[in-house]
């Protein structure tokens, strides 16, 4: 009897991988019946991961977006999975056990099936609640082994990994390659031992493109004895996305597998459909290059989730470096020179942070620590020089225990700035917060919905949810979209070069304003020698002054505290903690605010001690790197 091979959509990931965001609501519901009408789906990745964030920076309610986009699957007997972070749940920092434990009761009231936990430390201690937490809530708890290939992340060492997580209660088992960078032979190997020993847990295998690796390990993790295999389709498979159904159906087909067909006409209405999302809006966050394949991946192992973003976001990461070398006189760096440089230094970031799996949120830690140390290496500053809060965090152990050692210098750093290892359970640094969100929605006076799904949604997005609930985030992602179509359309259709005005020969009677003052002048454009006299520019000549536009306040006397990179400015990473104001106090080395940017939030530190005299920015506000944050006097 032949195997059989089911796949699974992870539509979510398709998106992510590509670029910065997913449809909207009202495209998802749209385009989910003809994904039905396809037949070859046992399963479709439907939220997760960044989901419920993208969807509060458009401006959407995320539970909204749930709700409708699972309902027409569950009707039609199509199973729908999410990503689950762990420690970290949906977002990049960790959660407080209450929160992740509500995190299963919403989303399964919402109409997701299974929960795809990982742990992108690799660290069991951390996959271990959320495999309760969802037999609990009456989901199916499928954990994952963040694969990637280091002298640590043996064969042996996946394997022992996935048989403490059967027995700890783990439903299923899915091979998280989400780098693409495993080997085929070592990923059947892994498969097979599974299945030696436990022959009736599903095995899912899930695999990015981009290093080109994919194709011959979905081969070899089926014939091992893989269950389902996770596809993406065009326009948005291969690159950073994942290996296309038709190649996928087409090989197992011929290796002799029993695998779903696929209605053409189907197939052909939702890869149109992709294509008009991708005009509409979605189009302006991907990159032409997040299409290529590109095998220089293997060496640094970032994973095509992070790579589409990486990719929108490296052109500001550009322009900051391009201005510093401009300052500098040094030659200007293209996108591929940055890209490389970035690449050497994920190689040598790596391994002295201990070899954490390439996964989010580690992933981002890693290519952000790189990145930093690239762009200080630039300034003419010491590697190492700027470490955010969370990447600290993870060398410390309070994320969990690291694959392998710390390299010397950074443990020197860490105990000279007198920071302390954690070896404990790492939720026991975030304790419960329910009460607090509770609280203050019902200081706000905002409804905790049904399910306490609104309530969830705040403790776990706190800064992205009170953006969304007064509008900021819709206004902002409105005027974000349009200035990129503005860009794209003055790149097709660049303005033609004007000819130099031709001067007037004679001198000219303007009307100037100074300080809301009105003054008559005459101008001359050629030699002032051939200008006649003319009387002094008589204000009482001229009509009532108007009045000008208020002056923006003026930064208070003091010390200038400016922005060491681009982002946004929060105050505060948790809307339960106390933000600075004018007037406090400050140490130096006291944390003043954060610049969120690369999806983590980097400390800014007070080098001075004395009164905050100003603070020149809102919540949520975007500023430059050297934008002035605030005075101290």
């Amino acid at each position: 009897m032949k195997k059989e091979i089911k796949f699974s959509l992870v539509f979510r990931d398709m998106w992510q991988s590509a670029g910065k965001y997913v449809p909207r609501v009202d495209q998802l519901t749209r385009i989910a019946p003809a994904i039905i009408e396809m037949g070859c789906f046992a399963r479709v990745e439907t939220n997760g991961g960044g989901f419920e964030q993208v969807n509060l920076l458009f401006g959407e309610n995320p539970n909204k977006a749930v709700r409708e986009w699972t309902k027409p699957f569950h009707e039609a007997g199509i199973q729908t999975h999410m990503l689950d972070r762990a420690l970290n749940g949906l977002r990049m920092s960790p959660v407080p056990a209450d929160v992740r434990r509500l995190f299963y009761k919403v989303k399964k009231a919402q109409g997701t099936d299974i929960a795809r936990t990982f742990c992108g430390l690799n660290d069991i201690r951390n996959i271990t609640p959320s495999i309760q937490y969802a037999k609990d809530a009456g989901m199916i708890s499928q954990c994952c082994l963040c694969i990637t290939h280091s002298p640590i992340h043996t064969v042996e060492y996946y394997t022992k990994m996935a048989y403490e997580l059967i027995e700890l209660g783990a439903d299923e088992i899915c091979i998280k390659d989400m780098a693409g960078i495993g080997r085929p032979y070592s990923l059947g190997q892994i498969v097979s031992n599974i299945k030696k020993k436990y022959p009736d847990i599903p095995i899912q295998y899930h695999s990015h493109a981009g290093p080109g690796l994919s194709v011959a390990s979905i081969l070899e993790v089926c014939k091992a004895g893989c269950d389902y295999v996770d596809v993406g389709m065009e326009p948005l498979s291969w690159g950073t996305g994942h290996a296309d159904l038709l190649t996928v159906q087409a090989m197992l087909k011929d290796a002799g597998f029993k695998v779903p067909e696929i209605n053409m006409n189907a197939y052909m209405k939702v890869r149109s459909m992709i294509q008009e999302f991708m005009d509409d809006f979605l189009g302006l966050y991907i990159s032409p290059r997040n299409r290529v394949m590109n095998s220089l991946l293997i060496i640094p192992g970032l994973p095509g989730g992070m790579m589409g973003s990486l990719m929108a976001d490296l052109e500001k990461n550009l322009e900051t470096i391009n201005k510093s070398r401009t300052k500098q006189n040094k030659p200007l760096l293209s996108q591929d020179d940055l890209l490389i440089k970035l690449f050497e230094e994920v190689s040598y970031v790596w391994p002295r942070v201990g070899y954490p799996p390439l996964v989010t949120p580690f992933s981002q830690y890693v290519k952000n620590l790189a990145l930093m140390n690239v762009m200080q290496l630039e300034k003419g500053k010491e590697r190492w020089s700027m470490i955010a809060d969370d990447i600290w965090d993870m060398m410390l152990g309070k994320a969990g225990q690291l694959p392998g050692p710390l390299a010397p210098e950074l443990v020197e750093k860490a105990k000279a700035e007198g920071r302390q290892f954690f070896n404990g359970n790492p939720q026991d640094n975030y304790p419960d917060a329910l009460d607090k969100y509770r609280k203050l929605m019902n200081e706000k006076h905002w409804e905790t919905g049904e399910d306490d799904e609104e309530l969830f949604e705040y403790a776990m997005h706190p800064a992205q949810y009170e953006a969304y609930r007064s509008g900021k985030a819709k206004v902002e992602f409105k005027a974000d979209v349009a200035k990129r179509r503005a860009e794209k359309e003055k790149a097709k259709n660049p303005v033609p070069a004007v000819a130099a005005p031709i001067l007037p020969t004679t001198p000219q009677v303007l009307t100037v304003d100074v300080n809301g003052q009105a003054y008559r002048v005459t101008v001359a454009f050629g030699d002032m020698k051939e200008m006649p006299a003319t009387p002094q520019a008589d204000p009482a000549q001229t009509a009532t002054p108007q009045t000008t536009p208020a002056a923006a306040p003026a930064k208070g006397g003091g010390q200038e505290v400016t922005s060491p990179l681009e982002g946004k400015f929060f105050l505060v990473k948790n809307a339960s903690d106390t933000p600075l104001k004018v007037g406090d106090s400050v140490k130096v080395g006291d944390i003043l605010c954060y610049i969120e940017a690369m999806k983590t939030y980097n400390a800014v530190r007070s080098d001075y001690e004395g009164t905050i005299t100003s603070i020149c920015f809102g919540p949520g506000d975007s500023v430059s790197e050297d934008d002035v944050l605030m005075t101290i006097g």
